[in-house]
């Protein structure tokens, strides 16, 4: 029986490493991302990349990539909120710009309900604002804007309601949409909210909780 070569069982095993290395070095995306993968906005029609954007919307205010709405600045002592932060309140549209998710109409809305508020505690329009004393204007005054309120469930049982919806853009409710577990009791709630396609993708055009009427009222103001 003949033996194989010195240089041939080299090339052999020359093969064999290379293969190996090859099937090391492949990207393997794991099942999660595979699935996301397959599940992308394209798949979806209008309505449901409607429905998709408010949850997001909602779980990323939640996180901790979002910011405290009121970047408050306060006096000497300690002692009275004085006005905002301004500085900060630029990094904070930065950030709502970077998402993706709202409209330059919804980032401006919010920069305007700042700069008001700012200029009425500095003027005097509010009532003194104690440190520790809930605001003295409406936003963000013992609620959250995001939802419009101090209820608040698991966006997996959230459901977009339509009020009305043309070319480019929307208005519709999110209501709790699973009334047989977390929506007992909230079966009423409905928090409007209005998108825009901007840049070819749907965006968040108003959230009702930064109505801009509303939330730069003075507290006890009819």
């Amino acid at each position: 029986m003949r033996t194989m070569k010195p240089f041939v069982i080299l090339i052999l095993l020359l093969s064999l490493i290379l293969t190996s290395c090859h099937q090391v070095n492949k990207k393997v995306i794991p099942i999660e991302k595979q699935s996301e993968s397959l599940i992308s906005n394209k798949d979806l029609n209008d309505e449901d990349v409607i429905e998709k954007l408010i949850i997001q919307v909602l779980n990323w205010a939640d996180s901790k990539s979002s910011f405290g709405l009121l970047p408050v600045m306060m006096d000497s002592t300690q002692t009275i909120y004085i006005g905002f932060n301004l500085e900060k309140h630029k990094e904070n549209l930065f950030i709502l710009k970077e998402t993706g998710l709202f409209a330059s109409e919804f980032i401006e809305n919010y920069n305007q309900i700042i700069l008001t508020i700012d200029h009425g505690l500095r003027t005097g329009k509010y009532e003194q604002w104690l440190v520790g004393d809930l605001p003295t204007f409406i936003f963000a005054n013992d609620y959250s804007p995001w939802w419009n309120g101090q209820e608040r469930f698991s966006t997996v049982h959230g459901k977009i309601e339509k009020i009305k919806f043309d070319e480019g853009q929307g208005e519709f409710y999110f209501i709790c949409g699973d009334k047989m577990n977390e929506c007992e009791g909230l079966e009423n709630y409905k928090m409007k909210f209005k998108v825009i396609k901007e840049d070819k993708k749907w965006k968040i055009s108003y959230l009702q909780g930064f109505d801009f009427k509303e939330s730069t009222r003075r507290d006890g103001e009819l």
